[in-house]
C-alpha cells in the first residue's frame, strides 16, 4: 500500500502540471498579443481562450490550496523563500484577468488594458519560471523553517528559467492558435513557432545541463545507475516529441505541433521530478515529513477523489464544447 504523503504528492504534481500545460497557452496568447497586426487578430486571440482562460487556473488554486492543506511544512518553508515571485505572480495575474474583462467596454483606454493583459501574461509567465528555478537550486531550511535570505531566490539560474517559460509559454500559445484560427494569423503563428520551439529546445537543453550541478544529489541521481538509464532516455522522449512539433509544423498540421508542444512540457516536469524525489522542497525536506497527519491526508482525500474528477468532467465538457475553429466575426461578451 502506498504512503498516504505520497499519493498526495502525486495529486499536487497532477494539478500543478495541469494548470501548466491549461494556463500556459493562454499566458502565451498574452505574451504574444503585441505582435497582432490589427483589432481583428487580437479579438481572435482573446477570443480563442475566452470560454476557458479562468477555468484553467481552477488547477493554480487547487495546487497551491492543496498544498497548505496536507503539506503544511512544506508550504512554511516554500512561502517565505518565494514571497516576492509568488505575490509579484498573483497581482500579474489579477491585472491580467482585469485587463481581460475591461478591454472590451471601452475604447479611449483600449491601449493601456492591452498593455496590462501583456505586461500581466509576461510578469505571471516570468515569476512562475523563476519560482521554479529557485526551488530547483534549493531552498536553506533549519529547524524545520526557511532559513535563507530575502533574494535568495534572485539568482542566474532562477532568471534563466523565468526566460525559459516565458519563451516556453509563447510556444504553447502560437501551437495554441495554430490549432484554432486560420488564415493570416495562423500563418504568422506558424512562423513564430519555428523561432519559439528552436529558443525553447534551446532552453530546455542549458537548464537540463545546468540543474544536475545546482545539488550533488541530483547529479548522483541522474549520472549514477539506475538514474543514468533515464539520462539517456529523457534527451530521446525529447527529441522524440521535437521531431513531431517540427514535422507537424513543416506539413502544416493543425493540432499536432500543440499536443508535441505539451508534450515536451510534460517530459520537462518528469525530469523534475526525478531529480527532487523522494524531496517535496530540496535539498533536504522530504515528502514524508512535510506531510500533515494521516488522518488530515485521509479526510481531504475524501473530498478530492469527488472533486478532481469532476473538475476534469467540466474542464473536458468546456473544451469540448468550443472545439474547432474561431470564427473572428464573433465577439466575446
Amino acid at each position: 500500500m502506498f504512503e498516504l504523503s505520497f499519493i498526495w504528492a502525486g495529486i499536487i504534481a497532477f494539478a500543478v502540471l495541469t494548470y501548466v500545460i491549461l494556463d500556459g497557452f493562454d499566458l502565451g496568447i498574452g505574451i504574444l498579443f503585441p505582435t497582432a497586426k490589427s483589432e481583428r487578430d487580437k479579438a481572435t486571440m482573446m477570443n480563442s481562450i475566452a470560454p476557458i482562460w479562468d477555468g484553467n487556473e481552477t488547477w493554480l488554486v487547487m495546487g497551491g490550496g492543496g498544498l497548505f492543506a496536507v503539506f503544511p511544512l512544506a508550504y512554511a518553508v516554500i512561502m517565505p523563500a518565494l514571497y516576492m515571485p509568488i505575490i509579484l505572480m498573483l497581482l500579474a495575474l489579477i491585472f491580467r484577468g482585469v485587463a481581460f474583462e475591461y478591454r472590451w467596454r471601452t475604447e479611449r483606454w483600449k491601449p493601456v488594458w492591452d498593455a496590462a493583459f501583456f505586461g500581466g501574461s509576461i510578469m505571471a509567465a516570468f515569476m512562475q519560471g523563476i519560482a521554479l528555478g529557485a526551488l530547483v537550486q534549493g531552498i536553506e531550511v533549519a529547524d524545520r523553517a526557511y532559513a535563507g535570505g530575502w533574494w535568495d531566490w534572485l539568482t542566474a539560474f532562477s532568471i534563466l528559467t523565468g526566460v525559459a517559460v516565458v519563451v516556453g509559454y509563447a510556444l504553447l500559445g502560437a501551437t495554441w492558435l495554430i490549432l484554432k484560427t486560420e488564415g493570416p494569423l495562423q500563418n504568422q503563428m506558424q512562423r513564430y513557432a519555428w523561432w519559439l520551439a528552436a529558443g525553447t529546445l534551446g532552453f530546455i537543453g542549458v537548464v537540463s545541463i545546468m540543474t544536475p550541478f545546482q545539488d550533488p544529489i541530483y547529479f548522483q541521481r541522474w549520472f549514477n545507475l539506475p538514474g543514468s538509464i533515464l539520462s539517456v532516455l529523457m534527451p530521446g522522449a525529447v527529441l522524440a516529441a521535437a521531431f513531431s512539433l517540427f514535422s507537424g509544423l513543416s506539413a502544416g498540421k493543425d493540432g499536432q505541433p500543440f499536443l508535441s508542444a505539451l508534450s515536451l512540457f510534460v517530459l520537462c516536469f518528469v525530469g523534475i521530478g526525478i531529480s527532487f524525489y523522494p524531496n517535496i522542497v530540496p535539498p533536504g525536506l522530504t515528502i514524508a515529513e512535510a506531510a500533515a497527519p494521516d488522518a488530515s491526508l485521509k479526510f481531504a482525500l475524501v473530498g478530492t477523489v469527488v472533486l478532481v474528477p469532476l473538475i476534469l468532467a467540466y474542464t473536458a465538457y468546456a473544451y469540448w464544447v468550443f472545439r474547432g475553429k474561431i470564427d473572428p466575426e464573433e465577439g466575446y461578451h
